[in-house]
């Protein structure tokens, strides 16, 4: 399975869950990220540092923006927030059958919270969110 994790800028909540979901799915599936409004292109600081206690690299992440072959490579799209997915919806109406909002892919309700602009709290705490939840995907 090749999943596509998507967020603001690319820059914090999907390349930890991009990094996080390698961790944890194994040989056999693979993962990237992509942002639907990307302006830096360098990873948070922060979300490094905290990825390192995941024992995940994402220093050398470069924040992309989502295009139409990312969306027809994947096979399976999940969003951080139900504001991106309705934003793909509407740019890409014809991949509505592989996107998700990641909490609603695994029967949990609400979005990710970004911590973009916030300390290492928020961080680790996006952080555990994401490990819960991508720790799910995979049966």
């Amino acid at each position: 399975m090749k999943v596509l994790f998507i967020c603001t800028g690319n820059t914090c909540r999907s390349p930890m869950a991009e990094a996080l979901f390698l961790k944890v799915a194994g040989k056999g599936h693979t993962a990237f990220s992509r942002g639907l409004a990307v302006g830096q292109t360098t990873v948070s600081p922060h979300a490094v540092k905290v990825m390192k206690e995941y024992e995940a690299d994402i220093e050398e992440h470069t924040a992309k923006p989502l295009t139409e072959a990312d969306l027809t490579e994947a096979d399976l799209v999940l969003t951080m927030t139900k504001a991106h997915k309705r934003m793909i919806f509407s740019l890409y109406p014809g991949f509505k059958e592989k996107i998700f909002t990641l909490s609603e892919y695994v029967g949990e309700e609400g979005d990710v919270h970004d911590p973009f602009g916030g300390g290492s709290d928020e961080y680790a705490e996006c952080a555990r969110q994401l490990h819960d939840l991508v720790s799910r995907i995979l049966p």
